[in-house]
């Protein structure tokens, strides 16, 4: 083997290494998405919704109750829908009990109440738990750093928000009492891609 060629193998050798360390870190280093989890969930009128559907989507994910202080929250929640839905926007909210049982209602009228006082046309799933031992396998990847690969958070309280990025991961944690209508939220809603 001349010179040239054993210069070549072996120039060819080290680029497939160090092609695959980089492959190996990128993996580890890989921001877990919502949509590797394949979370099916239960839409208020019985449909089952597909998470997957919103791949290439932001989505603001937000817990919900129809009896609390910030529950004209839904009013501002519809208005940023429906100013970005038609660029990529997907909000969808999840009603939940666990705080001073403020969301009582069944499904049925969770969706009437809903669609009376706030004309909401943005998907809301059934009820379900977003903390403690029955908590929604969808919440346990919004608040476990070892599901989610971002941080670590705890729902404090009705309409506490979680921004999702268009590869499915979490990019944001948004206080409850922050309203649909803050900049930070508009900011990111509204940057391109």
């Amino acid at each position: 083997m001349n010179a040239k060629r054993l210069i070549v193998l072996l120039l060819f050798v080290g680029l497939s290494a160090t092609a695959q360390k980089s492959k190996a870190m990128n993996q580890q280093n890989k921001i877990p998405s919502l949509y590797d989890q394949n979370f099916k969930v239960q839409a208020l009128n019985g449909d089952t919704f597909d998470m997957n559907s919103l791949k290439g989507k932001k989505v603001l994910i937000v817990n919900t109750a129809s009896k609390c202080g910030l529950t004209p929250q839904y009013e501002q929640l519809q208005a940023l829908y429906e100013k970005y839905k038609d660029k990529g926007l997907v909000i969808v909210g999840f009603p939940a009990n666990n705080f001073a049982e403020q969301e009582p209602g069944t499904n049925v009228e969770i969706a009437e109440f809903c669609k009376l006082n706030y004309g909401v046309t943005f998907p809301m799933m059934e009820k379900v738990s977003v903390k403690g031992q029955d908590m929604a396998p969808i919440y346990k990847f919004l608040t476990q750093k070892a599901k989610n690969g971002v941080q670590d958070s705890e729902v404090e309280w009705n309409f506490q928000k979680y921004l999702i990025n268009e590869k499915g991961e979490l990019e944001q944690v948004i206080s409850p009492r922050t309203l649909p209508s803050d900049e930070k939220i508009v900011k990111w809603v509204s940057q391109a891609n």
